[in-house]
This record gives structure tokens, sequence and C-alpha cells, in this order.
């Protein structure tokens, strides 16, 4: 047999010669009858023998076609375990982890290369969900932001998150003399899943009476950071989340009364990690970085 026959010849006549059909094994491999005959016709060609009877709606093997599946069938179907196994181990190597983008841009993403550096052999697949939006079904791992704690069955607490008044360095040195006042009168900033987040911060410092002049709501945090970075009004931004936007100043914050929420951001694990050491590699490098914050 000449050695540069095609495996996939040599696959098409194990499955032909299982189930006697072109068709069926047409089926089963993803082509078409005449492609497997023609394969088949080449393996022939080949070996320089019959491996089928034809007739006109069924096949049989010859004796020669019956001696050869005997002999070829064990070596193609360690070769497809050994392609399966292979390729199995390489799709563990990618680790999905799904996560809300404002998380992801601001810490997530600045703290990575830190994992990287250690498991350069280890992929990521970064998922980034909008908050309110469902998270991915097919992530190894999630990390989410709830008031309570998610139902799954193994949760990791990371930390808790707060809301604090912030606007550009402009606004700032506008407003900061007028108090609480000034509230009334600047157009006020905050993510739509928290509709009523600038009314329980009032209640909380103590406002009588709040009546702000207009209220904008953005659907992802980001959003709600760049308005107040752009000078739109005052935002009610998370941290730890946005420290970097403090630490550079593009936002200021405003008062020093912060909102504090049940808000936490776990991490969920979504599959049983005990047997895949890189999942509980990464989970565990997640839970030492970001528990800190």
């Amino acid at each position: 047999m000449s050695i540069q026959t095609p495996i996939r010849g040599l696959r098409s006549f194990c499955v032909a010669a299982k189930c006697l059909s072109f068709k069926h094994a047409a089926s089963q491999l993803f082509i078409t009858p005449s492609a497997v005959s023609h394969q088949i016709k080449q393996l022939e060609s080949q070996l320089s023998i019959t491996l089928f009877k034809r007739s006109t709606r069924s096949i049989e093997l010859t004796s020669a076609g019956k001696q050869f599946y005997q002999s070829i069938q064990p070596i193609i179907h360690q070769l497809e375990s050994t392609i399966s196994e292979f390729t199995h181990k390489q799709q563990n190597k990618t680790i999905i982890i799904s996560l809300p983008e404002f998380f992801a841009s601001e810490l997530f993403i600045p703290r990575l290369s830190e994992w990287s550096a250690t498991n350069p052999d280890i992929n990521l697949q970064l998922e980034t969900i909008k908050a309110g939006n469902e998270h991915t079904q097919v992530a190894d791992l999630s990390i989410v932001l709830a008031s309570g704690k998610p139902n799954a069955s193994i949760v990791h607490e990371l930390f808790p998150i707060r809301y604090v008044p912030a606007c550009n360095k402009a606004l700032y040195k506008k407003l900061k003399s007028k108090g609480f006042s000034a509230l009334s009168n600047t157009p006020l900033i905050l993510h739509s899943s928290r509709p009523w987040s600038w009314h329980q911060w009032a209640d909380n410092v103590g406002i009588e009476d709040f009546d702000p002049k207009q209220i904008i709501q953005f659907d992802s945090m980001f959003g709600v950071a760049r308005a107040a970075q752009q000078g739109m009004g005052v935002a009610l931004v998370p941290l730890p989340m946005s420290k970097t936007w403090f630490s550079e100043q593009l936002l200021i914050r405003l008062f020093d009364e912060e909102l504090n929420t049940r808000d936490r951001y776990y991490l969920i694990q979504h599959e049983n990690m005990e047997n895949n050491e890189d999942l509980l590699r990464f989970a565990d490098w997640v839970q030492q970085t970001f528990a800190k914050d």
C-alpha cells in the first residue's frame, strides 16, 4: 500500500464497512455519498484489491475487504481516540470567564499580565457582559455583581462596592463651594440598574426634599464614568473599580459621603474543577488577587 494513502479514505472505508452503506457512511462523515465512493475507489486502486461487492441497492465486503477491515479498524479507532484525547486536552487549555465589562476594563485586565506571566501555556477567553444581562452558559467561571449571594453550587465572595459622587475637575471647582444645594441644579448621572441610587444617597446623608433637576441614566458603568469625565454632570461611580479614574484625576470626588449597598462581586464556579488543575489555579488567583479589593 502506498504510504500516501489518505487517512480520510481509510476512515471512510471503516465507516462504510461497518454500516454497509455509502449513504449512511456519508451522513456520519458529513460528506456526500459520491465522495465516500470516490475515496474508497482510490483506496482500492492503491491496494490493488476490491474491498466491496457493489450492486444497485447495496454493498457488501469482499473476503479481502473483511480481512482488511479487521486489520485496519483497530488502528483507525486508536488514531481517532488519540486525536480526540489530544483535542480535548488542548481545549482544556483555554479557560472561558464571563465578567462585567467595567470590572474587566478597570480591575481585571490591568492585573491580567500577572497571571499571563506565570501561566503562558494557558489561554483565556474573556466574555464581557453588561450589567443586567445574562452570563454565558459556556463559561468555566463567572464574576457577577449581585445584591445577594447568587444561587449557584459554588460561590466565592470577592468584595463589596460602594458608590461616591464624582465629577470632572472643572465642575468640581464650580460646585464644591455650594455644598449639597449644587445637586438641585446639576444633572445627576447613574446606572440604569440602580435608578433610585441618588435618592438613596440623599436619604443617607439627610437631604430633605431632594429634588434633582435632571437624572441621566446609562446602561453601562463605563458610560456613567465617561459622562461625568466629560462634564455632563455629577455621577455616582463605584469603588474600588473607579480608583484609577480618581488617581489620574479624570474624576474628582465631590462629597465624602458614600452610598453603601448590599452590592458585591462574586466568583461563580460553573463546572467540577477538582480534576482540572488549570481552572483551580486560575480560580485561586482570582480570589487572591481581587478579594484584596
